[in-house]
């Protein structure tokens, strides 16, 4: 038998844990067996000032755990204050062995036997991969998302880990960011939807389930407006744009569930978003009641240093924690600092006390004092990984995420057999680029390719060949952006096998790494030489279907005028070569909209369907200069918010508002008529869109309200209803609150942002 002994003034009683038993009990485990606040509360008291700002310092894995005890550096001090119980969670230790190593010297060998939570950037999977949130997004089906999600929280659970630093539902409307991969567009409804979808796919039911982790709502806030698209940069918008396109998806998180906020590098107003107390504890812990913790980014309540913001390290700490950010990852200054500064009277240490109490409970709530090992089965780990299920899921993500954007002629779907078909394009061939960014747990070389999948299909005659390299210098994590401007050296050998072809496939776009955090581009068309080989190929063959890969939206005019065939495949994750052929031979049905405006070039950059109107928003009767355009390019973009195509065609008529006004509570049902007119059957996103023509401040020209997807035989038609109440209509107004005014209203309903029936309607004053 092992006994274990609580200090005399934590409880008199003997814990004895039998050696045969596969999980220790903690320490506290058996404090307190009344309510949640309660038993927080009684391990709160236990705790000095310096263990209570232990749960506030996050570490980054520091040492191999496996190996040598560290003896000097930071990592002998980093291991010393684990061991003494100044570490509350670590972040970037995976796999059962090693968070079992780590959370055994938390619970067996400190004071107090606090477990640690264990976090980890599970952004769109762990070894197996779904498309980038992005292209989720561009599926426009919030089971699916949710499924997804729910397939990562369950293989990142069973290697150890139970806290992913996702969603990321900023609202982005720069292209050149390169962040936007990682979020749902640029639509703060559509934004909100898959926000809830993704927390209760993290979440789950029961976060003490051993196939579900935390969830993380980032960046708060206002990181997608990171100004010039340049990731990290200064974002300065107004409390109209804050509240109204900012908050939504955050607020949805929220009431969804989520147990853990993230805040922002940027700063907001001049404020860095860590140290802004306006955001965190006015508006997320006061005004929404977020009883949950906030997570800094990695290291940036140093980055106030940098900002101007802070003088030094102590001043960051002491800024921060008043601000309301309640764990520092990876600065070290919470650990370092705020000791002193409660004894100097600089923080009060009731917010200590705060903000130890909300880690606490999401400890409590993961279930990790009750079997603080709750994660580590080892057996189970290796009976989950990368399991068949999860790759019908993620295949399935990856056919839903495709968006087809052009197709004359009905080049597709490909006849499957009796063609010679040649791919050409270095994407077609690479296993790792479709696994996209911020993919670290996931092994490289494991994607299915384009050539891999289309392979599966035996009819028709297919070659390959790569035309050109997209860019050099690869490495899984740390990424020179290296595109290739130079080397044509393929060109040739690609002309002569595109000439014999019957249908050519290029697939060309960005590289997975040359998007996502720090990969901010200036230019956003084809990178390098791309754009010139596809001109090259269509001299000989116009019989081009283009294939794109990307993390963000591109401007690619040239080949809208000139390539038939066009299918926007983002990267789809591990079965993204499967996901693109069914496409492509039809044996999937592409039902993707785009979640973002793809501009016609850089310059239009931030474009998005939802802008104000402006005092002079379109040409005058007169010809004239004065008028809110450009000289050099119309203002609309090449392809819209909401656009897809499918193999069907989809025909929309019989708008029918049952009513053209309604007050208070009550509500209008708007319904539209969908018809099938093509040869296939599909699937369609019917979007609703409102338009508030007069308001206390203004409003944009069109908002999404609502969308349903339906599935349609041939010649089939269905009604479609929608519901528009006061709810649909509410924003926030002049007067600093959220709420419907009277007024005037335009609604709209299709299968775009641009291609809308659309009526009237009044809401009225009670």
């Amino acid at each position: 038998m092992r006994i274990i002994k609580k200090l005399s003034f934590v409880l008199s009683t003997v814990v004895i844990i039998s050696c045969s038993q596969k999980v220790l009990q903690p320490k506290l485990a058996l404090v307190s067996k009344n309510n949640l606040e309660t038993r927080v509360d009684s391990v709160l008291k236990l705790m000095t000032l310096e263990e209570k700002i232990g749960q506030l310092n996050q570490y980054n894995g520091f040492w191999e755990i496996t190996g040598p005890t560290p003896k000097e550096g930071q990592a002998a001090k980093k291991y010393a204050d684990l061991k003494n119980g100044l570490v509350g969670s670590m972040l970037n230790v995976k796999g059962v062995k090693d968070v079992r190593a780590l959370q055994k010297i938390a619970v067996e060998e400190t004071r107090l036997g606090i477990p640690l939570i264990f976090g980890f950037d599970v952004i769109h999977g762990y070894k197996t991969i779904s498309p980038i949130p992005l292209a989720e997004a561009a599926s426009w089906d919030l089971s699916e998302i949710k499924k997804s999600a729910a397939v990562a929280a369950e293989e990142a659970a069973s290697v150890g880990l139970n806290w992913t630093f996702a969603p990321m539902v900023d609202i982005a409307r720069d292209a050149r960011w390169g962040r936007v991969m990682e979020g749902a567009g640029e639509d703060p409804f559509l934004g909100s939807q898959i926000a809830i979808a993704r927390v209760q796919g993290f979440q789950g039911e029961d976060l003490k389930a051993r196939n579900t982790v935390l969830a993380c709502a980032k960046h708060f806030a206002g990181y997608g407006f990171a100004e010039s698209g340049r990731d990290y940069n200064t974002v300065d918008i107004g409390e109209s744009t804050l509240q109204n396109i900012v908050f939504p998806p955050f607020k949805a998180a929220l009431d969804s569930g989520v147990r853990t906020f993230m805040n922002s590098f940027n700063e907001l107003n001049g404020i860095p978003a860590t140290g802004n107390k306006f955001l965190q504890r006015d508006i997320l812990k006061k005004e929404w009641q977020f009883d949950g913790f906030v997570v800094s980014d990695w290291g940036s309540i140093n980055e106030m240093i940098a900002h101007g913001y802070a003088k030094d390290s102590k001043h960051a700490a002491e800024i921060a924690i008043n601000a309301g950010s309640d764990m520092d990852m990876e600065s070290s200054a919470y650990v370092e600092h705020l000791a002193v500064l409660v004894k100097e009277g600089k923080v009060k240490e009731s917010l200590i006390d705060d903000a130890a109490r909300r880690i606490l409970r999401v400890k409590f709530e993961l279930g990790l004092f009750d079997n603080p090992y709750l994660y580590c089965d080892e057996n189970y780990e290796k009976e989950t990984i990368g399991k068949p299920a999860f790759q019908e899921a993620v295949l399935e993500m990856a056919k839903k995420s495709i968006v087809l954007l052009k197709n004359d002629k009905e080049l597709l779907p490909l006849k499957k057999s009796g063609l010679k078909i040649v791919v050409i394009g270095a994407l077609a061939n690479d296993k790792t680029s479709p696994l996209g960014s911020w993919r670290i747990a996931a092994d490289d070389d494991t994607a299915v390719s384009l050539v891999e999948g289309l392979q599966q299909y035996k009819g028709n005659k297919l070659s390959y060949v790569k035309g050109a390299d997209v860019a050099v210098g690869r490495t899984q994590f740390v990424w020179e952006t290296k595109i290739n401007t130079t080397d044509k050296s393929g060109f040739a050998e690609a002309i002569t096998a595109a000439k014999g072809a019957d249908v050519v496939i290029m697939n060309l776009g960005e590289h997975g790494l040359q998007s996502g955090e720090g990969r901010s581009r200036t230019e956003i068309g084809l990178p390098g030489v791309q754009q010139e080989l596809l001109e090259e190929i269509y001299k000989v063959n116009q019989n081009i279907v283009l294939v794109l890969n990307n993390g963000r939206p591109l401007a690619i005019p040239w080949a809208d005028a000139n390539i038939p065939a066009i299918v926007e495949a983002w990267q789809l994750g591990t079965q993204s070569g499967n996901a693109i052929a069914q496409v492509l031979y039809g044996d999937y049905n592409p039902s993707g909209k785009l979640p973002m405006t793809f501009p016609r070039n850089v310059g239009q950059v931030p474009i998005y369907y939802n802008y104000k109107n402006t005092g002079r928003p379109e040409l005058p009767e007169a010809d004239s200069v004065f008028w809110s355009h450009y000289i050099d390019q119309e203002n609309t973009p090449l392809y819209p918010f909401g656009y897809g195509l499918s193999y069907s065609k989809f025909e929309y008529s019989n708008l029918e508002l049952s009513q053209n006004s309604f007050a208070g509570d009550g509500l209008i049902n708007v319904s539209v008529t969908v018809k099938n007119t093509g040869k296939y059957r599909g699937k369609e996103v019917v979007q609703l869109y409102i338009r508030d023509l007069f308001a206390s401040v203004t409003r944009p020209v069109k908002e999404l309200k609502g969308f349903e997807m339906i599935e349609l035989q041939p010649n089939e038609s269905k009604k479609v209803s929608f519901v528009i109440n006061k709810k649909s209509i509410e924003f926030f107004t002049a007067n600093s609150k959220w709420e419907a005014e009277a007024g005037d209203f335009k609604v709209f309903v299709g299968g775009s942002s641009a291609q809308t029936l659309e009526s009237n309607f009044q809401y009225l004053n009670n």
